[in-house]
C-alpha cells in the first residue's frame, strides 16, 4: 500500500514543469495556473513530502538538491503514467476498433506500452487522430494464430519457430537470463553454470507455446542437447514463474526484461551460463506481403524496430535493437 507521502500526478506534473522551465511563473503559464497558485501548491507538496524543494529569494526561486532529486523521480513516474494510459486505452472494449494487435506476454508487458506511446506521439505530431488499439495478450503461438485467423492485424512474438505461411521480420534481440532464489546453491557459486548442468535440471517454465520456453529449447538443441530434463513446474504466466523461483521451487530462464527489477532488488539472482548464448529474436508477424499492412500496423512495426536507449545487460532493458531482418523483406 502506498504511503501518504506519495504526491498525486498533478503535483508531480507541476514539479516537473518548474524543473523544466526554471521558474514558478513559467510553470504556471504551462499549466494554466497563476504564479501564486503554483507557489501555494509547491508549499503543500513540500509539506506532504517533508522536505524543502524550493529555494526562495527576492530574485526568484530555484529547486533545491532535494527538489532536483524528486523532480527526476517524478519524470519517471509521469512517463510510466503515460505508458499506463496508452496501455489502458488499448484494452478498451467499447471503442471503435482501428488496429488489432496480438503480443506475447513479455513484449506486451515491457515493450509494447513504449511503442504505443511513440505511435500516439507520432500521429499527434502529424495532426492525425491517434489510432485506437485493441490488444490481445497470450503466448507466442496463440498470438501468431490470431494473425492467421484474421483476429489481429499484426502480432509481436518471442518464439524462434517462426509461423509458416505468415510474413515476419525481426525487430529486436532479447537477452535471456538464468535466475535462482537467493538461497539456491547456484546463487553462491563462482563458476558459470554449464549448458549441460542447465539442461539436466528441472526448471520452472511457461506452458508449451511460450516463446521463452521455445527459445530455450531451441538454444539447447543447437548446443547439442536435444532432450533437456522435463520441467519441474509449468505455469501460465511469467509473473507466476518469477514467484515460484523466488520461493525456491527451482531455477528458470526468463527474459531480462521480466526479471530486471527482481535482480536489482535481490529477490532473484542472475547466474552466468557458459556454452550457451542466451539470446533470442523478437519478431513482428503479419498475414502477407513484404511489409505490414499500410497505416498504423506498419508504423507500429517500424517503431518497434527502432533502437532503444540503455539496452544492454540485465540491469537495463535487456533488449538490443537490430536491423529488421525478414523472411519477406525489410520493414520501412
Amino acid at each position: 500500500m502506498l504511503s501518504s507521502r506519495i504526491p498525486d500526478l498533478s503535483a508531480l506534473e507541476m514539479l516537473a514543469a518548474v524543473h523544466e522551465l526554471g521558474s514558478l511563473s513559467a510553470a504556471g503559464k504551462k499549466l494554466g495556473l497563476s504564479q501564486q497558485a503554483v507557489s501555494s501548491r509547491m508549499r503543500s507538496l513540500e509539506s506532504r513530502i517533508g522536505a524543502s524543494l524550493l529555494t526562495r529569494t527576492p530574485r526568484g526561486s530555484s529547486l533545491t538538491e532535494s527538489g532536483e532529486l524528486v523532480a527526476g523521480w517524478a519524470a519517471d513516474v509521469l512517463a510510466a503514467a503515460e505508458r499506463l494510459d496508452a496501455g489502458i486505452a488499448s484494452l478498451r472494449s467499447d471503442a471503435v476498433r482501428q488496429l488489432h494487435v496480438a503480443a506475447s506476454q513479455t513484449i506486451a508487458e515491457h515493450l509494447l506500452p513504449h511503442w504505443l506511446v511513440a505511435l500516439r506521439r507520432q500521429q499527434e505530431s502529424l495532426g492525425l487522430t491517434p489510432t485506437v488499439v485493441e490488444l490481445a495478450v497470450s503466448n507466442s503461438e496463440t498470438a501468431a494464430a490470431r494473425v492467421r485467423s484474421g483476429d489481429a492485424d499484426i502480432a509481436f512474438i518471442e518464439s524462434p519457430q517462426l509461423p509458416a505461411g505468415l510474413s515476419t521480420a525481426v525487430v529486436q534481440e532479447d537477452e535471456l537470463v538464468l535466475v535462482v532464489a537467493p538461497g539456491h546453491r547456484w546463487a553462491r557459486r563462482k563458476a558459470p553454470v554449464t549448458a549441460a548442468e542447465l539442461a539436466g535440471v528441472g526448471l520452472v517454465t511457461r506452458e508449451h507455446g511460450s516463446g521463452t520456453r521455445d527459445a530455450l529449447e531451441h538454444l539447447l538443441a543447437a548446443a547439442g542437447i536435444p532432450e533437456p530434463a522435463a520441467p519441474l513446474v509449468e505455469l501460465p504466466t511469467t509473473a507466476a514463474v518469477r514467484s515460484a523461483v523466488a520461493a525456491g521451487t527451482a531455477p528458470a530462464v526468463l527474459s531480462a526484461l521480466a526479471v530486471r527489477d527482481d535482480v536489482t532488488l535481490r529477490r532473484l539472482v542472475a547466474v552466468p551460463v557458459r556454452g550457451l548464448e542466451l539470446r533470442r529474436s523478437l519478431s513482428a508477424v503479419w498475414l502477407s506481403g513484404s511489409t505490414p499492412p499500410p497505416g498504423a500496423a506498419r508504423d507500429l512495426a517500424a517503431i518497434a524496430a527502432r533502437p532503444m536507449p540503455g539496452t544492454t545487460g540485465v540491469h537495463s532493458t535487456g533488449v538490443r535493437s537490430t536491423a529488421a531482418r525478414s523472411t519477406a523483406a525489410r520493414l520501412p
